[in-house]
């Protein structure tokens, strides 16, 4: 990580450390207007980068919308009723954006799920 300097004058000196590194000769102004003579960062594989990147994927069962009032009685043994119905199949999520729908399976000692359909999903129009 490169800590950068100011001198009295205002210039940033770190940046211009940083230049010169990269062979990138500085021009009137501090900018860099004609970045044709400037060496080309590498072409970085996006689709694979964003493979990377992490995220969130849940299984919403159902939900409810309840009063205050409601939900300061609940306790145990209580049951509130969803807005889904029994047996039909769950909706997945990708951070908070539904993406699909599945059903709960088990996996090994854990529970899993069995995607049905994904109808949301397309990351391929993120990276055209």
């Amino acid at each position: 990580m490169t800590m950068m300097n100011v001198n009295e004058n205002g210039n940033n000196d770190a940046l211009l450390d940083d230049a010169e590194e990269m062979n990138i000769e500085p021009v009137a102004g501090g900018l860099a207007e004609d970045f044709t003579h400037a060496p080309r960062a590498p072409r970085r594989d996006l689709p694979q980068m964003m493979r990377k990147i992490p995220v969130t994927l849940t299984l919403e069962v159902g939900s409810a919308r309840i009063s205050l009032q409601d939900l300061m009685n609940i306790g145990p043994d209580s049951v509130v009723e969803l807005d889904a119905l029994a047996g039909e199949p769950l909706v997945i999520k990708v951070n908070g954006t539904a993406i699909g729908r599945a059903e709960v399976v088990v996996a090994g000692e854990n529970y899993g799920l069995k995607v049905i359909d994904l109808d949301g999903l397309n990351l391929d129009m993120m990276t055209s």
